[in-house]
């Protein structure tokens, strides 16, 4: 009945897996029993379990994302520890153990931490940015939510029952074969990366419709903001790139359930053929998750340099020529596979190429603050940390983009740096700039900056003393994916480089203790009838935090930056005549298929059959059940509709 769950896939094998084990469910139970004593379970389920709402389930996704980094950080500090202490002796994760952790934190990090962060981010601004009341498909966002977060359950409670994949976050065949790893942890891999793949690729194309269908009268493309931009190219490479990693996560998943070899070169299958599918995703993915950064980027600067961006169509060409050529440089990740010379040369030029339009962007970045009033909020910081940081990443990439180079430097922490150089400033710093940006936005109060600002110096130092370092060592010959390291002139670089964690740490900390201080202060902070800055584009032209409904009348675009171009010249924005708002109706469907769904892939990694089916029939009902009910949009009240009218009186110039 348990399949092959039995008392020895608890963590006993490891002290501190144990520990990890203890802390995941004391945390687990711990916020339940805050929410029971506190008594907020109506308020969830009314207002987050079952909305359909863009916003909130845009509010959820970040806290997932925010959560999951933690995770993801804590496996990040074990192992800078693990090497230091190997470096002078005395290690303490034994070799499987690291690999879990290495394995754990570059799953977490890109799956469940940044791509969920970019969803709730462009989730909660997307339709306000465009006039819209809602995404295209507010049902199908809410399943995507749910599905994130039951792929997101699988990782974590691989912490307590059983242990996760070793064979790296990438799982190459052969150490992801059943052959090599024959236990659970690859199969978790399988089943989150399956779960979560469905999930964002639905995310995709709700984005691209909402962004095609539902702008603003007058929202012509050249009209839309940077951001909207932005996005509707990253959900393009999604909907591209996101396919080809289900397709070869399931073919692994055949290879180990069903022993098809699709990837078992001993049995007539070609390994490298998953490392081509793994890699048309995974470099596409870099770019699917920086260029909504980019947009957050373009939103900041303008902002609080008191101008228009400079180079409006510059941006949005070097943008559209970033998405296309980011899925033309998948093979640079395996230079050394012992490709032919004028294959390398080909992928190592469109390496070099996309930098082009990157570098673009820096300048029309810097060419904005240029004789701009410029204001140091902390959203600011963060934007020009990432510009300094991301510029020495980018030139390390165009390193790597020299064949020759990338031979010696491949599968050494040289690369271990570079990638981390591109994903920390390029997408997190970007997102965290967002959060501060848009926070007031959503909750009605301002983030406090001096915490926010004593983040930035936490992860601004702390990054570049915990990666830095690697470049070094990785032209000292240290190879990437090490658990011990008996090199004792190594140690001196992996002590600045734990304490890098360490202040990074520290950065983290002060993101907790910023969002409980502004929390506690929120009194003095919640009169808004202006908010700290004006935004440009539309969704600050609506309350803060929006109504249900977003727009009580929807307006009409007559213009790149229509709102601030109306609140510089006094004028009003025009809207269309006002008539009735529908809301779709909340419903507990999502929650109810992706609960399901968590229990459908733990019921697959441990053979309960009889679980695994049952979960299915549930998933299979909620969805006929759905198409049997009554969810047909409810109308807002006349008198909200009213209060919504007279709240956002005067904010674009004129009554909406």
């Amino acid at each position: 009945m348990l399949g092959r769950l039995t008392y020895d896939s608890l963590p006993f094998y490891s002290i501190i897996a144990f520990g990890g084990a203890a802390i995941t469910v004391g945390a687990g139970l711990a916020v339940i029993g805050l929410i029971t004593w506190f008594r907020l379970w109506g308020w969830l389920w009314k207002n987050y379990l079952t909305t359909l709402d863009h916003k909130r389930i845009g509010i959820m996704y970040i806290v997932v994302a925010l959560v999951m980094l933690v995770r993801g950080f804590i496996d990040a500090l074990m192992m800078r520890g693990q090497q230091m202490a190997s470096a002078s002796g005395h290690g303490f994760l034994e070799g499987d153990h690291f690999q879990q952790v290495f394995s754990a934190h570059g799953t977490i990090m890109i799956f469940f931490m940044a791509t969920p962060f970019m969803a709730g981010l462009v989730n909660f601004v997307l339709p306000l940015q465009l006039g819209a009341r809602d995404v295209a498909f507010p049902f199908m966002n809410a399943l995507s939510f749910w599905l994130t977060a039951g792929a997101a359950g699988l990782v974590l409670i691989s912490l307590v029952i059983g242990v996760f994949s070793t064979a790296g976050w990438v799982g190459y065949p052969p150490y992801s074969g059943v052959e090599r790893n024959p236990g659970v942890g690859v199969d978790y891999w399988v089943w989150a990366l399956f779960i979560s793949g469905f999930a964002t690729t639905m995310t995709g194309i709700n984005f691209v419709v909402t962004i095609l269908k539902h702008r603003a009268p007058g929202m012509a493309y050249m009209r839309m903001p940077i951001f909207v931009w932005t996005v509707l190219c990253s959900s393009l490479i999604i909907l591209i790139a996101f396919p080809a990693l289900t397709v070869a996560v399931a073919l692994l998943g055949l290879d180990r359930l069903f022993l098809t070899h699709f990837f078992t070169a001993d049995h007539g299958g070609n390994l490298m053929n998953f490392t081509n599918l793994f890699w048309m995703w995974g470099h596409p993915e870099v770019y699917l998750l920086v260029l909504p950064a980019f947009g957050v980027f373009s939103e900041v600067v303008a902002t609080f340099s008191g101008k228009k961006i400079y180079g409006y169509s510059a941006m949005v060409k070097a943008t559209v020529i970033i998405m296309f050529v980011s899925m033309l440089v998948w093979l640079h990740h395996f230079f050394t596979m012992g490709a032919s010379a004028t294959v390398n040369a080909v992928f190592g030029i469109a390496t070099m190429i996309i930098g082009v339009p990157t570098g673009l962007k820096i300048f029309n970045w810097m060419f904005t603050m240029y004789r701009g009033r410029v204001r140091f909020h902390v959203s600011m910081y963060w934007t020009l940390g990432f510009m300094v940081l991301f510029v020495i990443g980018g030139a390390t990439g165009v390193m790597h983009a020299i064949v020759p180079v990338d031979y010696n430097t491949h599968n050494t922490a040289f690369l271990v740096a570079h990638f981390h150089n591109m994903l920390v400033p390029g997408v997190l710093f970007g997102y965290v700039a967002g959060y501060m940006y848009w926070f007031p936005k959503a909750f009605g109060f301002t983030l406090n900056q001096k915490w926010g600002i004593r983040a930035f110096w936490g992860w601004a130092i702390g990054f570049t003393l915990a990666f830095m370092p690697l470049y070094a060592l990785g032209l000292m010959g240290l190879p990437r994916r090490t658990a011990n390291i008996y090199d004792p002139s190594f140690l001196p670089l992996l002590i600045v480089a734990f304490i890098g964690a360490l202040c990074v740490l520290f950065g983290i900390v002060a993101l907790l203790v910023q969002l409980y201080v502004s929390v506690r202060d929120r009194a003095q902070n919640r009169d808004l009838t202006g908010d700290p800055w004006d935004g440009r584009s539309l969704e600050w032209s609506i309350p803060s935090p929006p109504p249900a409904f977003n727009f009580a009348r929807i307006p009409i675009v007559d213009q790149l930056d229509a709102f601030a171009e109306a609140k510089r010249a006094g004028r009003k924005l025009q809207y269309e005549p006002a008539g009735p708002v529908d809301l779709p109706v909340p419903t507990i469907v999502p929650m109810v298929m992706g609960v399901s769904a968590f229990l459908l892939g733990f019921a697959a990694i441990w053979y309960m059959w009889w679980l695994f089916v049952l979960s299915f029939l549930v998933m299979l009902g909620a969805m006929i059940g759905r198409s049997f009910v009554d969810h047909n949009e409810f109308r807002v009240p006349q008198r909200e509709v009213e209060a919504g009218l007279r709240t956002a009186a005067g904010r674009a110039g004129g009554v909406q």
